[in-house]
């Protein structure tokens, strides 16, 4: 069976939940490739993430007769995949001690500056670095990233998924933008973007 559109998954749903547990692989076989990409940026051990992949979809397939389709299997899913996958994180919490930026600088940074991100993409070097400031942020960053960015979810998806309101969503992103381009910035520059310590001097 081929799943096309809501209507259709929620009637694969109905199935399954009448007792045609073998058509479950088929929601696994869909949503794969999304929920460990989650996973695996919110979590840096590969095999770590491996097993938390497995884990939300044995999660979602027991609590699936609380699917109510209010909102898209998607959505549903990715909330217990980064639920999941968060929870995991906060355990093991091996965090980038470096990972900070000085919240000075985050405050006094333009919007605009942020903005040049978005041209980034275009040139190998800010591109890299991008790529590891990201793997540097909170778990929490990551997910966000990793929704909006990535898996191109709406703000209001990105709200459902992580339970802020929209609003939240925004200015999390935002922040998350100025801070960013602060990590590649230093980088690229061969400065360090965790506290204000480190900072070149302008006044000499």
């Amino acid at each position: 069976m081929q799943i096309e559109g809501q209507e259709m998954e929620q009637a694969l749903i109905r199935r399954i939940l009448r007792g045609e547990s073998n058509l479950y692989a088929q929601l696994v076989d869909r949503y794969a490739r999304m929920v460990h990409t989650l996973v695996a940026r919110v979590i840096d051990c590969p095999e770590e993430a491996e097993e938390v992949t497995q884990d939300v979809f044995l999660k979602a397939f027991r609590q699936l007769g609380g699917f109510s389709g209010r909102s898209s299997f998607q959505t549903w899913i990715y909330r217990i995949a980064c639920n999941t996958a968060l929870s995991h994180a906060r355990r093991t919490r091996r965090r980038n001690t470096l990972s900070g930026v000085d919240e000075r600088r985050l405050a006094l940074l333009p919007d605009e500056e942020a903005e040049r991100l978005e041209t980034w993409a275009a040139h190998e070097r800010q591109l890299e670095a991008l790529t590891r400031a990201i793997a540097r942020l909170e778990a929490e960053e990551r997910a966000l990233v990793t929704l909006f960015y990535y898996e191109e979810c709406p703000v209001s998806e990105c709200a459902a998924i992580t339970g802020l309101t929209e609003g939240n969503v925004k200015v999390r992103l935002h922040r998350i933008r100025k801070k960013l381009y602060l990590l590649v910035k230093d980088e690229t520059d061969g400065t360090e973007a965790t506290d204000g310590t480190n900072e070149r001097n302008t006044t000499e």
